[in-house]
C-alpha cells in the first residue's frame, strides 16, 4: 500500500536565504538526511532559475553532483507525456531499482521498483509548472517495506515550456515488525537502567555565546600573511575562516561573506605559485576544472564535500570578483555592500553568463524546416507493421497534393501512441 503525502518544498529550509514561502510538515519516518537531500536539491533548483520562471536543461549536470546526483533521474518529455525518455538514471537509484542494463522509457521501468513510483506524480510537474515534493512508503520488488521521500522538478529547453523533470529520490528500508519491537524493548530496558545524565543547561537562546554580536564577529587571532608566505599559509588562513562561517551561518552573514572574501584572496595567490597551487590540490585530491577554476579553490578552503549547491554558488561569486579584478581585502566589503547580497551577485552573475552566450537552436523550428524542404519519400518504400499501418509526416504541395517526406522506424513507440490518438 502506497501512502502518499504530498507538498511544496521551497521553505523547508536548513541553509537561510532561499527562495520559497510553502512549508514542509516534519516527516514521520524519513529520516533527516534525506528531508536535507530534498531540501538541497530544491535549492540547487532555484538557484538556476535566475529572473526566469522555469530554469534551463543546459545548466543542469546530474553525472557532475557528487551529493544528490546518484539518488536522481531525468525524464525528457519533448517526444510526449504519456511515455517521457530515461535520458540520466543515477547509480544509487539504477542500483535500488535492479536496473543493470539500459533504459530508454518510464514504461521500461522494472514495475514495483522505487523508480515505477515516479508515475505517481511527474504529471502533477506538467499541471502546476513548480516542484513537487512527495513521500510515500510501498513494497517493492523484493517484498520489502520501503519509505522515500523525494522531489520532482521542471526544466526547460528554451524557458517557456516544461520539456524535462528532474527527480530526486531518497529511501530507507524498514526493519520487519518483530525485529522493531525487539529494538524498542531492548532500548527501554537500557534507559531503566542506565537513565541519562540531565543536564540544566539551557540551550538556543541562553546558551553559550548567546549574547554574542554576530556583526562584530572578527577575524581574531587570524593575522594576514605576508606577500611572500607560502601558499599554504593563506590557505590555512581562508579554512578558518571557513569555520567561522560554519559555527555563525545560522546567525549571521557577516562570517560568511568573510570566509568568501578569504577565498577569493586566496584564489588570487594562487596566480602567483601556480606549482605550489598544483601540489595542494594533488594533495587534497581536488581536480582543476578549465570551466570553473574557482570550484577548486571553494573545495580546498570549505572542503570537497561541502555542500555542492554552496560550493556552485560561492565559486560564482568570486568569477565574479576576478572580473571585477577586485584587490586582495576587498571582497567581504563588496558582498556586505552589494545589493541583495551574496544571492543577488550570483544571480547577477549567471544573467550575464547567459546574455553572453549564443542562442540556441530552435529543435522544434529546425526539424520544421528540414521536413518542409525534404525530399518527397516512395509510397511504397515506407516500411509499415504487420497490421500495414504506417506514422508518416506529409507535405502541402503547391498543387494541392499531400506528399510523404518523412516516417517513424517500425516499432516506434511514439507511431503506437500517434495511431492511438488517431483512432481516437
Amino acid at each position: 500500500m502506497d501512502i502518499l503525502r504530498g507538498h511544496d518544498v521551497a521553505n523547508d529550509q536548513d541553509d537561510f536565504e532561499y527562495p520559497g514561502d510553502a512549508a514542509i510538515d516534519r516527516p514521520l519516518a524519513v529520516g533527516y538526511e534525506e528531508r536535507r537531500m530534498q531540501v538541497r536539491a530544491y535549492n540547487y533548483w532555484a538557484s538556476l532559475l535566475g529572473d526566469r520562471a522555469l530554469p534551463l536543461i543546459e545548466d543542469l549536470s546530474p553525472d557532475q553532483m557528487d551529493d544528490f546526483g546518484p539518488y536522481s533521474v531525468l525524464l525528457d518529455f519533448t517526444a510526449g507525456i504519456e511515455n517521457p525518455a530515461i535520458v540520466y538514471l543515477g547509480t544509487a537509484l539504477r542500483e535500488e531499482c535492479e536496473i543493470e542494463g539500459p533504459i530508454g522509457h518510464i514504461a521500461d521501468v522494472p514495475a514495483r521498483s522505487l523508480l515505477s513510483r515516479l508515475t505517481d506524480h511527474y504529471l502533477q510537474i506538467i499541471a502546476n509548472a513548480a516542484p513537487i515534493g512527495f513521500e510515500a512508503e510501498f513494497i517493492n520488488q523484493r517484498g520489502r517495506e520501503i519509505l522515500y521521500r523525494g522531489i520532482l522538478m521542471p526544466f526547460s529547453a528554451q524557458g517557456d515550456s516544461i520539456d524535462f523533470v528532474f527527480g530526486v529520490i531518497n529511501w530507507k528500508e524498514m526493519a520487519s515488525h518483530a525485529l522493531s519491537v525487539a529494538i524498542e524493548r531492548e532500548v527501554d530496558t537500557n534507559l531503566l537502567h542506565n537513565p541519562p545524565a540531565r543536564s540544566d543547561a539551557p540551550i538556543w537562546a541562553d546558551g553559550p555565546g548567546a549574547d554574542e554580536d554576530d556583526d562584530v564577529l572578527d577575524l581574531a587571532g587570524m593575522e594576514m600573511p605576508t606577500e611572500d608566505a607560502p601558499l599554504a599559509d593563506w590557505l590555512a588562513l581562508a579554512r578558518e575562516g571557513a569555520e567561522k562561517a560554519r559555527t555563525s551561518e545560522a546567525r549571521s552573514h557577516a562570517a560568511l561573506y568573510r570566509a568568501i572574501g578569504l577565498a577569493y584572496d586566496f584564489a588570487l595567490v594562487t596566480r602567483r605559485s601556480a606549482e605550489e597551487y598544483a601540489e595542494l590540490l594533488e594533495d587534497y585530491g581536488i581536480k582543476a576544472q578549465a570551466r570553473s577554476p574557482m570550484t577548486a579553490v571553494i573545495k580546498l578552503v570549505f572542503g570537497a564535500t561541502y555542500d555542492k549547491t554552496r560550493i556552485t554558488e560561492y565559486a560564482t561569486a568570486l568569477d565574479h570578483a576576478a572580473t571585477a579584478s577586485l584587490p586582495v581585502g576587498s571582497f567581504a566589503a563588496y558582498l556586505a555592500g552589494y545589493d541583495g547580497g551574496l544571492k543577488a551577485l550570483v544571480r547577477d552573475e549567471r544573467a550575464a553568463r547567459r546574455a553572453d552566450m549564443p542562442a540556441r537552436p530552435d529543435k522544434r523550428q529546425t526539424a520544421r524546416d528540414t521536413m518542409k524542404c525534404a525530399t518527397a519519400l516512395d509510397p511504397l518504400a515506407v516500411a509499415t507493421d504487420n497490421d500495414g499501418l504506417a506514422v508518416v509526416v506529409a507535405r502541402r504541395e503547391a498543387d494541392g497534393t499531400l506528399a510523404i517526406v518523412g516516417a517513424l522506424p517500425e516499432g516506434s513507440d511514439l507511431g503506437q501512441r500517434v495511431i492511438l490518438a488517431a483512432a481516437d
